[in-house]
């Protein structure tokens, strides 16, 4: 099996790689949550921003609930603010009325204690080295610049292993694009949100790699897979 799905995102990052912290008086988020989610922790071969993709996903996956009220209330409100800046700002901005935030609330919701990802040094090898072909080639898509795959490229390493990938444009920070993809906005089929928060498809390892792009200033590719722990 494999799943996978791309998204157009726009706008420049907000946050910073250590920006981990405790954001509401309603739900906090205690040192033993925190330490189980950043799986990435001690992966040297990842930058600061590229753990936050993984510990941030882990924190969805781990309390819904608690992640929408906290750091995505967090990241909505800086967006809108960033965005006041551009002609397109109603396009731009996210409201609470907007159907993809709707369904997201409602989604997210239901999502607790989900088995944590495991980042992967070899797949994050595949995603850094696509991310580097849009940018070289200047381009965005799920296909490599010479036709491969997303199933071809991890095949390379994890033959016959469902595996899926997520693309997202725009933003340098862990945080934003962990927060775009989960709003899914402009995305019928929720593919980025599925992905994330999968519970049945057994993708438990992920390789990260955010890199800059010629186009679109930044772009971050998430590769997955299905491996025995």
């Amino acid at each position: 099996m494999k799943l996978f799905s791309i998204s157009i995102l726009f706008l420049f990052s907000i946050f910073t790689s250590t920006q981990v912290k405790n954001t509401s008086d309603d739900y906090t988020w205690s040192k033993e949550e925190l330490k189980m989610a950043n799986t990435a922790g001690n992966s040297s071969y990842l930058t600061g921003e590229e753990k936050d993709l993984v510990i941030y996903m882990n924190l969805a996956r781990m309390d819904g609930e608690k992640f929408f009220n906290t750091y995505f209330q967090d990241f909505v409100e800086a967006h809108n603010k960033k965005a006041m800046k551009y002609s397109n700002y109603d396009e731009l901005k996210i409201t609470t009325s907007n159907k993809y935030y709707r369904s997201l609330a409602q989604q997210i919701r239901a999502v607790k204690d989900l088995p944590m990802l495991w980042p992967d040094e070899a797949l994050s090898i595949v995603a850094k080295q696509h991310a580097r072909d849009m940018n070289r080639n200047n381009f965005s898509g799920h296909n490599s610049s010479d036709g491969r795959s997303v199933k071809d490229r991890i095949s390379e390493i994890y033959p016959k292993r469902s595996n899926g990938e997520n693309l997202a444009f725009g933003f340098s920070s862990g945080l934003d694009n962990i927060c775009m993809l989960l709003l899914d906005k402009g995305v019928p089929d929720l593919g980025h949100r599925k992905m994330i928060l999968n519970d049945s498809y057994g993708l438990n390892y992920i390789g990260v790699s955010i890199q800059p792009h010629k186009k679109y200033g930044y772009c971050a590719v998430i590769d997955f897979v299905a491996l025995p722990r």
